[in-house]
């Protein structure tokens, strides 16, 4: 199993380009093709229709849209032809929630950015990341918004919890698994837990895995009740070394509101390394 197909959203924020330089050392390591997807944040028209003399505002920022795209093709054609991947570049226009979905779903991991509060380019669409990672159906690599990081996947720490969504997260994750130097599964248990009988188990799907050819080290760790489960992840990740975090995202919607687990909340907002997430 590898992926085949790669899917990087770009966008005009400063994080742009290292993300883009991720998603090429994928593509090649996995020897993927690598679709670049252009999606910022486009306002919608009937706003400024209703205001007298914002429309020239609008045509001004439809010009310079244009223009940023323009230059990140050139530069996305020339890293491709530096990189020798082959890809290809499209730009989507509309709003990111509803146009960036079908195209991410043709691919086998779509690589995105964690929402940056700090740079207003980097927001494209409310709760963009959220609203990708739960409609896509395809696995996300979230990239932290600070910091500098290698291609991960060398130490790879697997969140499990024998659910749906972590099995689904490791069996989407198996590529990065196949090349890893060491792959730790963790599960946390506080004192108060009581898993469903039918849980599975963190040795069983170890072995499950090991049918891949891929060797796990499995740990158990215990914590406090009201310890967060997603600052006990992060804290472990950089204890380990480990340079890729791969969980299951647990959300369900509520009217238009989503409305994430606790730990998928800790990592969207304070993730310290890449990490891998599948619903």
């Amino acid at each position: 199993m590898s992926y085949k197909s790669i899917l990087v959203h770009l966008d005009t924020s400063v994080r742009a380009h290292p993300r883009l330089e991720i998603a090429l050392h994928l593509a090649h390591r996995f020897h993927a093709t690598l679709t670049g997807l252009f999606s910022t944040y486009v306002p919608p028209r009937h706003a400024f229709f209703v205001m007298a003399g914002t429309a020239d505002y609008y045509a001004e920022h439809e010009r310079l849209r244009l223009e940023r795209a323009g230059a990140l093709e050139r530069l996305f054609r020339a890293e491709l032809a530096r990189a020798n991947v082959d890809g290809q570049w499209i730009a989507a226009n509309g709003y990111a929630n509803d146009v960036v979905p079908p195209y991410a779903r043709l691919a086998d991991l779509i690589v995105l950015g964690q929402t940056d509060p700090v740079d207003p380019e980097a927001f494209v669409a409310e709760q963009f990341v959220e609203h990708i990672v739960l409609s896509a159906g395809r696995p996300v690599l979230l990239v932290p918004s600070a910091g500098t990081f290698a291609p991960p996947g060398r130490h790879v720490l697997i969140a499990w919890d024998g659910s749906r969504e972590a099995t689904r997260a490791i069996h989407d994750a198996l590529p990065f698994l196949a090349h890893a130097a060491k792959v730790t599964l963790l599960t946390v248990h506080s004192p108060g837990d009581r898993p469903p009988r039918d849980t599975v188990q963190g040795a069983d799907i170890a072995l499950t895995v090991a049918r891949h050819g891929v060797k796990i080290d499995v740990r158990d760790l215990s914590i406090e009740a009201d310890t967060p489960v997603g600052d006990v992840l992060l804290s472990q990740a950089d204890e380990l070394g480990c340079d890729l975090i791969v969980m299951g995202a647990y959300a369900h919607s509520r009217l238009h509101e989503v409305v994430l687990g606790g730990a998928t909340r800790t990592m969207l907002e304070s993730m310290t390394v890449p990490v891998l997430l599948s619903h």
